[in-house]
């Protein structure tokens, strides 16, 4: 069965259910290299250890956070590298946070334009309609 533990490692789909992650985005950070390759067990299956849970939960929660997947892996870099300082990851964090308030700003100015025009339509069945209008100014 895919999902039971086998031998001294987790098979893909116990990988999948103790990080919350899907086995398909599970397959796709392989291929783009994010996740370090499992060991070929003796059953002709893939096998996972401990450390592909805290590296996938790390790459899940960074997406869950808004960083990018180029983001994410420059962290992975230093921490794969052994070269990782607090001050490091502050700055790119904080480059992170920058982007971050920059779309809210964004999403801020979108949301008064919607609402005000919003606002202007009557919603009846009349064939004018002032959202319309905005569209295609």
């Amino acid at each position: 069965m895919a999902d039971h533990k086998s031998g001294n490692g987790l098979q893909r789909a116990e990988l999948a259910r103790r990080s919350g992650c899907n086995l398909e985005t599970i397959r796709y950070y392989e291929k783009i290299g994010m996740m370090q390759d499992p060991r070929d067990g003796r059953s002709g299956y893939r096998l996972y250890e401990d450390s592909h849970v805290q590296r996938l939960r790390f790459i899940l929660r960074a997406r869950e956070l808004g960083f990018s997947i180029e983001e994410i892996r420059g962290l992975l870099s230093l921490v794969d590298g052994g070269t990782q300082t607090c001050a490091e990851v502050k700055d790119r964090t904080e480059r992170h946070l920058a982007d971050v308030r920059r779309r809210i700003a964004d999403l801020r100015k979108i949301e008064t334009v919607l609402s005000a025009t919003a606002s202007r339509c009557s919603g009846t069945a009349v064939p004018q309609c002032p959202i319309l209008d905005v569209l295609t100014a």
